[in-house]
Formats: C-alpha cells, structure tokens, sequence
C-alpha cells in the first residue's frame, strides 16, 4: 500500500515519496503556478490570476518578472502558507535550481517557477526563457537527460536548453532532395529522423525520454499572434499546406 500523505511526511520541496508523477512545494512565499497544475494542498492559499485582480506588490512583481503576455493567461500566483501539491497528467515532474542562470523551456512543459526568475517569450515559438536565480518545476514524458553541444535533437524530444546559443534546424540530405525533387507545395516534413534541432556552443541540453510532445497549444497560440500580418495571398498559401499536413496526420493515425 502506498504511503498515506500527511503534512509530516511531505518535507521540503521534493517529489511526493516514491511517486514522481506528483511534487511538494512547501509554499511560504509567492510563487508563479501554471493553471490546473495543483491537485491538492494543506494548509491556508490563494490562486490569483494573472489578468485581474492583482495589487500592490503581487502586481509589481508580476510586472517585473513576468514578461510573456501571450502566456499570462496560463498562469496564477499561489500565496499563502502550506503544502502545495502539482501534477500535469501524469507525466514525471522534476525540479531545477538556476544561479544567475539562462534556461529556455518548451511552454507546455513549464509548471511552475519562484520569483527570483524572470519568464521572457523566446523568439522559438512554443518556449519560453527563464533568467536569474531560483526553482522552478517542469514536466516530461519520460525520464530528462542532459546532453551537452555539439548535437542533434528530434525537435518532438527536446525540453529545453541552458546557457547556449539557440538551436537551428537542421534537414536530413534525404529529405533534402525530395522536397527539391517533389516541391515545397506537395512534400511536408514528418518526422525527427528527418529534422532536427542542431545545438552548436557550450552549455546544457535537456531532452525527454520521448518523442511525444506533451501540448502544442503554445505553438498554435504563437502562430495565430502572427496571422493578423499575413497577406492573402499568404494565407492561400498557409491553408493549403495546413490541409496538406492534415492529410497527412490523418494517413498515419
């Protein structure tokens, strides 16, 4: 049987004993959580909004270290005292201690991060980059990895990256020529083993032990900020290989 929870034996922040599905924060300050990320708490909290509501020095601090407006909606602050208990469907969930720190993360694998970081939009669609010293909690379809550059990720496995120059794509010679030889119009790209993020430089990759991406909203929400600026005959153009890549997706499954 498994051990009965109890304020006693959730001590520090630290996964729940012998479950890593599910993590303890001891909250006794501010932090910024991602909506729908608490499943249980004991003790005296609140979850505030980030769009409304806010005064005085919780509104400051979210304008200070919060500055990625297309995700202000995703998340609240939890303020109060007690034992605050996250989880993100069931996939594992680690903890990470930044110094003076820079950490890019995919958006939809971020749940939780204290004040001392700063959250930024990366110019990647779907992540975001944390700077400063702090914790913060992500989620991850399988165990993390760590990797150091030069290498070469399946972009459906990377989590993140820490102290190194953003990625760039990278194109199988394969695919290469069959999307010369077949046409842009009429060839989509379907897999890792195909394209790649390619990490040059020093630091730190994180990588999950998948390559199922756990939410792609993020991606689609950034997409959807930019469509206001397309012409017609752009959109013409991105509905046809939206249509196209349907097809595909629909072939596969």
């Amino acid at each position: 049987m498994s051990t009965l929870l109890n304020p006693s034996n959730l001590n520090g922040d630290d996964n729940i004993p012998d479950n890593s599905y599910a993590y303890n924060i001891d909250l006794n300050s501010p932090w910024f959580i991602r909506k729908g990320a608490m499943i249980a708490y004991y003790g005296q909290m609140e979850f505030k909004a980030l769009t409304h509501g806010l005064q005085g020095g919780l509104l400051n601090m979210v304008a200070q270290q919060f500055s990625a407006p297309l995700y202000t909606g995703d998340y609240a602050v939890a303020e109060g005292f007690g034992k605050l208990i996250i989880g993100d469907r069931g996939y594992d969930i680690n903890s990470y201690d930044l110094e003076d720190g820079n950490l890019t993360i995919r958006a939809a694998n971020l749940l939780a991060f204290q004040p001392g970081l700063s959250l930024n939009q990366s110019i990647v669609p779907g992540f975001l980059t944390l700077i400063g010293t702090g914790k913060f909690l992500a989620s991850s379809n399988g165990p993390v990895m760590f990797a150091e550059p030069p290498l070469r990720v399946d972009p459906e496995a990377l989590v993140g990256w820490a102290d190194c120059p953003s990625p760039s794509h990278h194109y199988d010679h394969t695919w290469i020529t069959s999307f010369l030889a077949a046409g842009a119009a009429r060839f989509g790209v379907n897999s890792g083993e195909e394209r790649q993020f390619d990490f040059t430089g020093a630091g730190t990759v994180l990588i999950q032990s998948s390559e199922k991406i756990l939410d792609d909203s993020m991606v689609v929400r950034t997409i959807e900020q930019q469509i206001h600026g397309i012409t017609p005959t752009g959109l013409q153009r991105l509905n046809s290989v939206i249509a196209a890549q349907m097809g595909q997706q629909q072939q596969r499954y």
